[in-house]
């Protein structure tokens, strides 16, 4: 796979930014990631999402190069992890920024700059742009040992941006902040991708991936089972809400519902079930009046990620080591 590509007629091919093909790895006897393989579009937002000890922080590290796969190809922009020429482009923030308290912030961005062997001009326009860009730049002069978590995830966010990365890989970037700080953190992470970088987003925080990221692939005990468009993946089963009239009996009901559906759950005058398509609704009110049950009301229950992901782990527990 090269940096670029053209079909049969000679127009380009627009390359992923990111591509996996079968990726695994395996310590010792144990497969930690078995056959990854995800597409991420350029300036796309893409979550990266699993239980623990579901694999996402090694897959992440063979992405990046940290961790040699025992099997399987990756691609970042065209070129294989292992090019130097590549991670030139990329950034990363790891879960947990770890940085030299009695630097400034400016200080340490400068730091960086240097490893990125960039000019003395450059250096200083980029740690002021990148300061500017996570709402540092009044604490430029102010030393690390001062910053708040929240801070220190903003720093940690202006060193991965430092050298204007094409892809920037964000390791559960939200985790330990409060809810304002982890609102200001998605707003960055949203004007990222509408500025065109492409954002990899490995997290545990369900709702915030929604809020940010464009597809999502879920992994669970290193496969993944779920990968596509959020609006795709939510369009399939619907849930919908029977409530009857309170103090009915439901046995009989829920017995001739499970003809055709799936009943769920049964809590006081509320029933949930799942159907795989919407033209079964008119059966289902049918029923619950053949059943001698008032209905009350039946509306749809909407499905989120949390459920999705939900429905998807628990459906593999079987198995699942303790």
């Amino acid at each position: 796979m090269t940096s670029s590509a053209n079909d049969a007629n000679g127009v380009p091919i627009a390359l992923p930014a990111i591509k996996a093909d079968r990726l695994s790895k395996r310590f010792g006897d144990s497969l930690v990631v078995q056959d990854l393989s995800l597409q991420v579009a350029k300036g796309e937002s893409f979550g990266f999402l699993g239980p623990n000890g579901a694999g996402k922080t090694t897959s992440l590290k063979m992405l990046l190069g940290l961790v040699t796969p025992t099997a399987g190809k990756a691609w970042i922009l065209g070129q294989p992890i292992d090019s130097l020429e590549m991670k030139a482009d990329i950034g990363f923030l790891p879960e947990h920024c770890r940085y030299h308290d009695w630097l400034t912030a400016e200080e340490l961005l400068d730091f960086h700059g240097r490893l990125y062997a960039m000019t003395p001009a450059r250096r200083r326009d980029r740690v002021a742009r990148t300061l500017d860009f996570v709402g540092l730049a009044h604490r430029a002069g102010d030393r690390l040992r001062t910053f708040s978590k929240g801070m220190i995830q903003r720093i940690g966010l202006a060193v991965a941006l430092l050298n204007e990365p094409k892809v920037v890989f964000l390791d559960e970037p939200t985790s330990g902040l409060d809810p304002i700080g982890r609102k200001d953190f998605r707003e960055l992470i949203i004007n990222l991708r509408n500025a065109g970088t492409t954002v990899f987003v490995n997290s545990h925080i369900l709702g915030e991936v929604e809020l940010m990221c464009d597809r999502v692939a879920i992994l669970d005990r290193g496969k993944v089972v779920a990968q596509g468009k959020l609006s795709d993946l939510l369009a399939g089963d619907q849930l919908w809400e029977i409530r009857i009239g309170e103090g009915q009996p439901t046995s009989e009901l829920e017995a001739m519902l499970s003809v055709r559906i799936e009943v769920l759950s049964k809590q006081d005058s509320t029933i949930i079930v799942k159907v795989a398509d919407r033209q079964e609704i008119p059966w289902v009110a049918r029923t619950v009046v053949e059943a001698g049950v008032d209905l009350v009301g039946l509306a749809q229950k909407h499905s989120n990620l949390e459920d999705l992901f939900v429905s998807l782990v628990e459906s593999r527990e079987e198995g699942r080591p303790q």
